[in-house]
């Protein structure tokens, strides 16, 4: 991606936006990702769900998911140019238009010297899609485990790379080696963020938050209210998932009490998870996808943050109005 949209002059920063926008408020929406499945979990542990119903309670709030439908509208207007640059990004699309899109202390992700095409170009998309399948596969085996899958996806690229001779295995191993490399700063900052998180957990920030709030709460504000109060707690901690294990057993009794309907505070929760983690400075979306284009996550985050605000903004009014 990053060559064309380096061919069009379209800046680093509007790339890693590009990309970030489509993570985490689309995965809220697909009924098969790991979100649907955690969150899934979660409605059954409290209740929420009858056993075996988690997923099919988490499809029907997919409608009320507003803050993904709002993203994937917003990036689609910021794409087609129907909503112009804002802020920092602005800035960074001037620079690219003059001829540098990658910022300054930006660093792009090689993993060495170019290479020729495959001369079968089937067995070459067989290359790139093996390993993936295997990667799913073996982590779905176990249970979920993405470390062991990633290790067994390794093994079966080293020798299906092996078998066709399409490189030395020294040239494997030097290619794992740098990848792990280039993993280790946006790793580390993911580490602190669950660090953070933990440290807040200890200390009752969920709870405290939503009992703070609760004289408040209303039928009518209940849904726009949590929203905010949720979307400003993952923002702050960077945690998408752990915070709803606390918040849930809280939340769904207050709504059941005000007579809000559960795919309502269903969507307002997922909303939350996915709004947070979108505008956090330093949750994993965050840092990978900066990574990922060639600049910083503090460059990212800034250039991203007036079209995640213009998200939460409409997100609000829809739980406010509808």
């Amino acid at each position: 991606m990053k060559r064309i949209t380096d061919s069009y002059q379209i800046s680093r920063e509007k790339l890693a936006y590009l990309v970030d926008s489509t993570a985490a408020p689309v995965c809220i929406l697909i009924p098969i990702s790991t979100w649907a499945i955690f969150f899934g979990s979660l409605l059954e542990a409290n209740n929420v769900a009858d056993a075996g119903k988690g997923i099919q309670a988490y499809i029907e709030a997919i409608p009320y998911m507003a803050y993904g439908w709002v993203t994937l509208l917003v990036v689609f207007l910021v794409a087609m140019d129907k909503i112009p640059d804002l802020g920092q990004m602005k800035i960074a699309e001037q620079r690219a238009q003059a001829g540098q899109v990658q910022p300054d202390g930006g660093v792009d992700i090689s993993m060495g010297e170019e290479v020729t095409a495959h001369p079968n170009s089937t067995m070459g998309v067989l290359n790139f899609a093996l390993p993936m399948v295997v990667l799913v596969g073996a982590s779905w085996y176990f249970d979920i485990d993405l470390l062991a899958g990633v290790f067994v996806a390794i093994i079966f690229t080293i020798f299906l790379y092996g078998v066709q001779r399409l490189m030395p295995v020294n040239s494997m191993f030097e290619a794992i080696y740098d990848g792990i490399k280039i993993m280790m700063l946006p790793l580390a900052t993911v580490i602190g963020g669950f660090m953070l998180k933990n440290v807040n957990d200890q200390l009752g920030l969920t709870s405290y938050v939503i009992e703070a709030v609760t004289p408040w709460l209303s039928p009518a504000l209940f849904p726009a209210i949590i929203f905010l109060v949720m979307t400003g707690l993952v923002f702050a901690t960077a945690s998408s998932w752990g915070l709803f294990a606390v918040a849930m057993p809280i939340v769904f009794p207050l709504g059941e009490q005000m007579g809000v309907p559960v795919s309502l505070t269903i969507g307002a929760l997922l909303s939350a998870s996915a709004a947070g983690s979108h505008s956090c400075f330093f949750s994993d979306s965050t840092v990978l996808s900066a990574q990922g284009s060639g600049c910083t996550s503090m460059q990212h985050a800034i250039t991203q943050f007036p079209y995640a605000l213009i998200g939460i903004v409409a997100t609000t009014l829809f739980f406010l109005f509808i």
